[in-house]
């Protein structure tokens, strides 16, 4: 006796929310000491210098600006 195997349908995929489209983005660089660089990893964590440095540095742009 064989069996034979039913084909399992396929689920239906959802429907994604379309997504707003992200004003274009430019790099912004300075240059730092090699001890201010790594106090930065330091202080963020691993992986997160980057978003540290930039919350950091929109919170000091928008706080120059209210005043």
């Amino acid at each position: 006796m064989s069996k034979q195997k039913k084909a399992k349908e396929p689920k239906p995929k959802k429907e994604k929310a379309p997504k707003e489209p992200k004003p274009p983005q430019v790099v912004f660089a300075f240059r730092l000491a090699e001890a201010d660089r790594d106090l930065i990893h330091k202080a963020a964590g691993p992986g997160k210098a980057t978003r540290f440095v930039l919350d950091a540095a929109l919170t000091a742009a928008k706080k120059a600006l209210a005043q």
